[in-house]
């Protein structure tokens, strides 16, 4: 019972210096607002966005490597006069790769073209077309809300049939099922066979928005859109393991050069990819947010904790003949101390609360494909942080009132 009356009366003694001067305290506790804010705003966005970014990387597949021309290369030299002159991947050597490689589970030709007009009837919207190969759906994440995947015959034959995205399917389609319907593309007439589930875009979706995106065999593609000079890229699928993915780059290595005439001397003409490398090269963007976090709420931190310090001197001031009355009656030092310190957390801690409650309101903001959200986690990090400041900037006004002369305590004015 001593327990709670003690934390009755910190609060109750919080409240009064709340009220007695209700300006100067929100002054002071801006600081502690703005710092935990910040902090936990950056930490809560960090979040949001790795988030974000597995969830991609998921869509695009695991232990997936992608032959391309252009490297993902974010170092601060990148020649792209050398890499610009490189050969584009051909269809021929994705076959290569196709019938040759050992430690691939799935290896798939895909191309891309967007800004491409899908029409049906006096309905129509730009969209992304790519051209892909049957094996496409072991190694991205195709879910169908409607219809089906290809079957190997449609691909292989170049049929013109389609999976065409959800918005694409509204767009063209309101209020009615888009199965087995046609649509034009390039001029040509195509069926649809598939809807995708909405899935919104990711950070690094490949492709652009899966929703405006249309799939079509890649020998259909081909034809309509590179038929003169056909380029791909070739994604392929390794086993669960670095290992695996360390042989199965050796492995595309040791046949596209050998099929390119490469000598030992020369360079490779073509770069393997990692979709890890993306996510490696954001997140060390991501330590510099946090950093930066850390650096703008600490300074605004420490100047809220000079404000609840003041506060509390302050208060001690004013109660000095109280602390005088409470000693004389037996209070020991630490429930002086106690008391005090358990209102300058309390203080620190309604600055923190505020400041947490503005990131949650933030969490309600449009920021399109980037969902924020407030973990319990970096709640419960706001609250310590908060508790800690008032407990640093606490501690020596509370020990200044612990050790007053309690005859001396009364008699002050």
């Amino acid at each position: 019972m001593a327990v709670f009356r003690q934390i009755y009366e910190s609060l109750r003694f919080a409240w009064q210096a709340l009220r007695s001067n209700l300006l100067r305290t929100t002054l002071s506790l801006l600081g502690v607002t703005v710092g935990i804010f910040a902090i936990i705003a950056v930490f809560t966005i960090v979040d949001s966005l790795q988030r974000n970014i597995k969830e991609t990387l998921g869509s695009l597949g695991t232990n997936v490597v992608y032959v391309q021309k252009w490297p993902f290369d974010f170092s601060g030299d990148y020649p792209w006069w050398k890499y610009f002159q490189r050969p584009e991947p051909k269809y021929t050597e994705y076959r290569l790769l196709a019938d040759r490689l050992e430690n691939a589970q799935a290896v798939v030709a895909m191309g891309g073209r967007g800004g491409i007009t899908i029409k049906r009837g006096s309905n129509s919207l730009s969209a992304r077309v790519s051209g892909v190969t049957f094996d496409y759906n072991k190694i991205s994440d195709v879910p169908i809300a409607e219809g089906r995947y290809f079957v190997p015959q449609e691909v292989e034959s170049a049929r013109n049939v389609a999976i065409i995205g959800s918005t694409v399917a509204e767009t063209l389609f309101p209020n009615q099922s888009a199965m087995g319907q046609s649509v034009q593309i390039a001029g040509l007439r195509f069926v649809v066979i598939g809807v995708g589930e909405k899935k919104g875009s990711g950070i690094l979706e490949i492709g652009g928005d899966p929703d405006k995106r249309v799939i079509i065999p890649y020998g259909t593609f081909a034809k309509l859109f590179n038929s003169i000079n056909p380029s791909l890229t070739i994604a392929v699928k390794g086993y669960e393991s670095d290992k695996g993915l360390e042989n199965l780059e050796g492995e595309i290595k040791g046949l596209l050069r050998a099929r390119r005439s490469l000598r030992p001397q020369q360079e490779d003409s073509f770069a393997i990819n990692r979709p890890e490398a993306l996510a490696k090269f954001i997140g060390g963007i991501f330590a510099v947010l946090t950093v930066a976090g850390w650096f703008i709420g600490g300074f605004s931190m420490l100047v809220g904790g000079f404000g609840i310090a003041n506060i509390m001197f302050v208060s001690v001031k004013e109660r000095t003949n109280i602390i005088g009355i409470q000693k004389s009656l037996g209070a020991k030092n630490y429930v002086i101390l106690l008391q005090f310190l358990f209102e300058s957390v309390l203080l620190a801690l309604v600055g923190g609360l505020v400041g947490i409650g503005l990131v949650y309101l933030m969490s309600f903001a449009n920021l399109g494909s980037l969902d924020i959200q407030l973990s319990t986690g970096n709640i419960l990090l706001g609250v310590m942080v908060s508790s800690l400041i008032g407990v640093v900037f606490g501690i020596l006004p509370a020990a200044l009132a612990a050790r007053m002369n309690p005859v001396d305590a009364i008699r002050s004015k």
